[in-house]
């Protein structure tokens, strides 16, 4: 009978002892490293396959030009230097990837948000507006003037935006939770889809006349 007991008071721990077990795998990398092979066509995985491990090289996992500035000669006067899997195939199954950001006097990076990504960015030279916005229903902002070497992160999947504020080019690094965080800015995604969101849906959503929506249309 105190064997049946026993049983009895350990069973809900054993079954939780078993479920941080299954839980707790590791779900990074099980091996150093796994240089995506971007050239292998035929297999599809949330990711790239491994290349040959005895035919990666030092270069696999590296990446030159992030001192050259960006061209930010265009409607938004600014510009990102990706870093991510495209460019160092090292940084497969690692989670990880980076940016750096220019921006022209009063140069913006438009309200986007990272659907694979938390975001973490460091100004390097000028001064920045940035924030974020929470989802519904607060939808809450969070702003802050940021200066040289301040630090600001952006939750993944939240809205957010930057503002250069000073009269000089600025610059930022940013660092990203994933090797291929993705990126949809917010007019793109509602103005701009293939084929096209309903005039119908836009101005009602927007409380705007349809010809208005589809001059923003036009533009995209």
């Amino acid at each position: 009978m105190a064997n049946i007991q026993v049983v009895l008071l350990l069973s809900p721990l054993l079954a939780l002892a078993f479920c941080y077990l299954t839980f707790a795998a590791d779900p990074a990398s099980l091996q150093d490293f796994c240089v995506a092979d971007t050239n292998n066509q035929a297999v599809k995985l949330n990711g790239f396959p491994c290349k040959n491990p005895a035919w990666v090289q030092a270069n696999d996992f590296s990446f030159s030009g992030l001192h050259n500035p960006g061209n930010t000669g265009n409607q938004f006067g600014s510009a990102a230097t990706l870093v991510n899997v495209a460019q160092i195939p090292g940084l497969n199954t690692l989670g990880i990837s980076m940016a750096r950001i220019d921006y022209a006097p009063w140069g913006i990076v438009a309200p986007h948000y990272h659907p694979r990504a938390t975001e973490i960015l460091t100004v390097i030279e000028g001064s920045l507006e940035v924030g974020f916005v929470t989802s519904n229903p607060d939808n809450r902002l969070f702003s802050k003037i940021l200066q040289k070497g301040d630090v600001f992160v952006f939750p993944v999947g939240l809205v957010h935006f930057q503002r250069n504020i000073g009269h000089m080019n600025a610059v930022a690094i940013s660092g990203l939770s994933s090797q291929n965080p993705g990126v949809s800015t917010i007019a793109n995604v509602v103005f701009g889809s293939k084929p096209e969101i309903s005039t119908d849906i836009l101005a009602k959503a927007f409380q705007i006349d349809k010809n208005i929506v589809q001059q923003i249309q036009w533009r995209f």
